[in-house]
């Protein structure tokens, strides 16, 4: 599904991203995990072209590495951003019809208004009220929701569960469960250890802008060096 090679990013003269190999398959939920600012978010962008990326990244076997960000969305990777970008001023449900792509109208794809409101009773009962006065938590869900109305084969999400409650955590989780049940490809970029090892299929632990180690939760569960080393603050 995606296949990055010898990736480098820069911001300015700051090279971040120093060389990172890694690979999602179809359906898979794999982890990116570290501290912050090693790059995790850098990644995403780098890959959805927010950033120029140096080096291959191919979806599906095409080269996107040069790609325009709303290119890369067309060709069915979707990104949500740990910044909850939604649009305050419009209404939840309007936020949602945002998500479409070009074309595609509710229903089209695997997922539907219907699905979200099902989904998530918050965002129903809100349905036609201003995001703005949306929860921090509710505006989570409706980003990923928005994200997943595009119908992506592929998703990145961002720090999904930074400052929410252990509900709505738990709501994430079941969502990030469900999106691979429908053969949704996910890239999670998790602080929290404990949903990530729970959740995922692989992880992936990155320091100072490379991946320094590759394997499954239960494999990184084994290694107490790099948890030390790399994750424990």
């Amino acid at each position: 599904m995606l296949d990055v090679t010898n990736m480098h990013a820069y911001y300015g003269k700051s090279h971040i991203l120093q060389g990172v190999t890694m690979n999602v398959q179809e359906g898979e939920i794999v982890a990116l995990l570290g501290r912050n600012g090693v790059g995790r978010s850098t990644t995403c962008k780098a890959i959805m072209g927010e950033l120029e990326p140096k080096g291959s990244v191919r979806f599906k076997g095409q080269e996107i590495a040069g790609k325009k960000a709303y290119e890369i969305a067309n060709l069915g990777i979707g990104y949500v951003p740990e910044n909850r970008d939604i649009f305050p001023g419009l209404t939840t449900r309007q936020n949602l019809t945002l998500g479409l792509k070009p074309g595609q109208k509710d229903g089209m794809g695997r997922w539907s208004m219907q699905n979200m409101f099902d989904m998530f009773s918050n965002l129903k009962e809100r349905a036609d009220v201003e995001a703005s006065v949306l929860s921090g938590g509710e505006q989570q869900m409706l980003t990923m929701c928005r994200t997943l109305m595009g119908d992506p084969d592929f998703v990145m999400i961002d720090e999904p569960t930074e400052g929410l409650s252990p509900q709505m955590v738990q709501k994430v989780a079941d969502i990030l469960q469900e999106i691979a049940r429908r053969g949704i490809a996910t890239l999670l970029v998790e602080q929290k250890l404990s949903i990530a090892m729970d959740i995922a299929n692989r992880v992936y632990v990155m320091g100072h802008g490379q991946i320094v180690f590759e394997g499954t939760p239960d494999e990184l569960r084994r290694r107490e060096d790099v948890r030390k080393e790399w994750l424990e603050v």
